[in-house]
């Protein structure tokens, strides 16, 4: 009996399947040479399927030598246009053409071949997709029911993730190397079965990947040159859990009840937000909602009645042409990653269709970030109400959003209100973060609660205040007093702690400005997070920067809201509050040090160290760092806390001295 196979049997390995069993023994195989160019064409460009259709014909080779069957290669060689219009047809012609000049059965698993040559006369085997009797995959071998993902590179030792979400560990499943041969067998029959399982499909195939989902198992094959050996990588995902079992379930189906929502589920890499959008999923469609998907790839176990499309043409605003047709309640877009995603995100939210949408995010800072950068800050409040922050496999922060025309918290009251997308937790209805424009940036920027006041009558002394207080010789009187001024000094250690920090800051400030200044910088600390920076009139615009790009980086670099202000303005302050003798005070510090106490500002007199940055020191202690200006002057507001920690430190007999860096 002749035979000839087209190629999509070739790769299905379907061949050699039906000579073990005894059916074709002793057969003709004719295999044309369009048929061996096509897989080489296809293992040239690195793709999987090229190389499992040519390990076939090795197969069928060793069978041929085993006197098992008889193997002939017939027929021409494609030309390249023929090549070019091979999804035309131009190939499948041309091995059509080798069964009608042989008087061969044609066998394939393509229904369109198989059409056409029926239409052609010819005797047609059609070999339809397997469903069922399927035998466990040589990869399950490494898998248990603790294994999460399981890595095989040849030429090392196969390694397992076991564990749960919450904790994993990485271990080696056996002592013996891989072999490029093993795993070439290995990918083979996950592609045999990717085409044949219902459940199965190729999802990705490029230069040197190929990317396999069957069933609940994602599965990755690389190769060079994309890699620089051939390894499989397949995950599974060990957890199904339903919207109930999670702690925060009732206020997300609070959620869900709103007209149209539009979420996001953010949360590091395998920390359960797939998890958390398929029983979202479940739960919807089990409400009566209409559900679809759109993920490349596709790996969410959903109910049948879900339909999971993928990127259409390569491209999900294809996809999305599509869903605006069907018409669906709500949409779960899986990984949100390219600027098309977010904005095709933002397209079908905005044209009325509820969304769910999952982003890789380290932090809820981070996945804001992502989509501010991306979009109108302006319109975030439409596109996602609401943010569920996943951790671990637990929801550790639900957010909301809102839209509001005001001056941002954390920055100078002297700014102009603006437009402001403010992000709240749900639970406590408290400020997280707020998004605005500051030139042409947009800030994302934390909001910070100020500490409240406390009573720090039982504030922790150290031993050594304590032994240094504590004298045998004390009268009772005298030892009433040394515990107040021990409740004193608690209070100095807080101040100074929160000064220590607010120095830190403000060097942090000084070094990012000053690479846009050679002169002065002052920085001025209103609040933890508000700051008022002077510094030399020309360079205002510089450190600006056009629609304010330099300003807001070094906003978001140190997380303080900055006014920068010329030394003008602050020299006008100082003349301003000179005529008036009566309200200056003027104290000599030693060494050449001298403090000038005008109305609203202190000023630290060095000569000697004109021009230089100097640390500002309260006896041992550091303060603060300043640069000393042209005048030999280093300004401070006198109602700041340094200004007023520096004076408290004078007052209590501590030398203040200057020490250039």
């Amino acid at each position: 009996m002749k035979i000839v196979p087209d190629t999509s049997v070739v790769i299905d390995g379907r061949i050699t399947n039906l000579i073990d069993t005894g059916e074709y023994n002793g057969a003709h195989i004719i295999i044309p040479e369009a048929v061996v160019a096509e897989l080489e064409a296809q293992a040239n460009q690195g793709r999987e399927i090229g190389f499992s259709g040519l390990t076939e014909l090795q197969e069928l080779c060793k069978l041929a030598e085993q006197g098992i069957i008889s193997i002939e290669f017939v027929g021409v060689r494609p030309t390249l246009e023929q090549v070019k219009l091979a999804s035309g047809g131009e190939i499948d012609a041309l091995i059509r053409k080798v069964a009608i000049d042989y008087g061969a059965r044609f066998i394939t698993s393509d229904v369109v071949q198989s059409e056409v040559a029926k239409a052609k006369g010819l005797d047609v085997l059609y070999l339809k997709p397997q469903v069922e009797d399927f035998t466990p995959l040589a990869i399950d071998q490494f898998f248990d029911e603790h294994t999460i993902a399981v890595y095989l590179k040849e030429r090392a030792r196969p390694i397992a993730r076991k564990g749960t979400i919450q904790k994993t560990e990485t271990m080696i499943v056996r002592e013996q190397l891989c072999t490029e041969y093993e795993l070439r067998m290995i990918a083979q029959e996950i592609l045999e079965r990717a085409k044949r399982d219902p459940d199965g499909f190729i999802e990705i195939e490029k230069r040197g990947v190929t990317v396999v989902q069957i069933g609940s198992m994602r599965i990755s094959i690389t190769r060079r040159p994309f890699s620089d050996g051939m390894e499989i990588t397949a995950v599974r995902p060990i957890v199904d859990l339903a919207l109930e079992d999670y702690a925060d379930a009732e206020l997300i189906k609070q959620m869900l009840k709103g007209e149209k929502p539009g979420i996001l589920i953010t949360g590091p890499p395998g920390c359960g937000k797939t998890t958390l959008a398929q029983a979202i999923a479940t739960y919807l469609c089990d409400s009566g909602c209409i559900i679809k998907t759109m993920e490349q790839p596709r790996e969410m176990l959903v109910p049948d009645q879900i339909t999971q499309y993928s990127a259409l043409d390569g491209s999900m605003v294809n996809t999305a042409d599509v869903l605006l047709l069907v018409r669906p309640d709500i949409v779960i877009f899986d990984e949100l990653r390219k600027n098309e995603d977010f904005e095709v995100f933002a397209d079908m939210r905005l044209a009325g269709i509820g969304m769910i949408g999952i982003i890789h995010a380290v932090s809820p800072h981070e996945a804001l970030q992502r989509f501010a950068d991306r979009l109108d800050f302006s319109v975030l409040a439409q596109i996602f109400g609401s943010m569920i922050y996943v951790r671990d496999g637990q929801i550790r922060q639900i957010c909301s959003t809102s839209f509001s025309m005001k001056v941002p918290e954390g920055i100078d009251s002297e700014m102009q209100i603006r437009p402001v997308t403010t992000v709240s937790d749900v639970k406590t209805n408290e400020p997280i973060f707020e998004i605005f424009r500051y030139g042409t940036e947009t800030i994302v920027l934390p909001v910070e609660e100020e500490e409240e006041q406390t009573d720090n009558t039982e504030q922790y002394v150290p031993p050594s205040e304590t032994v240094l207080t504590a004298e045998p010789e004390t009268e009772e009187p005298e030892e009433k007093n040394s515990e107040d001024e021990e409740g004193d000094e608690g209070d100095e250690g807080d101040e100074e702690e929160e000064t220590s920090s607010w120095s830190i800051t403000e060097r942090d400030i000084q070094r990012e400005i000053g690479r846009y200044t050679g002169g002065e910088v002052s920085v001025e600390m209103l609040s933890a997070t508000k700051a008022v920076v002077y510094i030399d009139d020309r360079d205002v615009p510089a450190a600006i920067g056009k629609g304010g790009k330099n300003i807001a980086a070094i906003v978001n670099k140190v997380g303080v809201g900055i006014d920068i202000r010329p030394c003008s303005e602050l020299a006008k302050k100082v003349k301003a509050s000179s005529p008036n003798q009566n309200e200056r005070e003027e104290l000599t510090l030693g060494d050449g040090l001298q403090v000038r106490i005008d109305k609203k500002q202190l000023s630290i007199i060095s000569p000697d160290n004109t021009g230089k940055i100097v640390d500002v020191f309260a006896g041992r202690e550091y303060l603060f760092t300043a640069t000393v200006n042209d005048s030999g002057e280093i300004h401070l507001a006198k109602n700041s806390t340094i200004a007023q920690e520096m004076l408290r430190r004078y007052n209590e007999g501590e030398p203040i001295r200057l020490k250039t860096v």
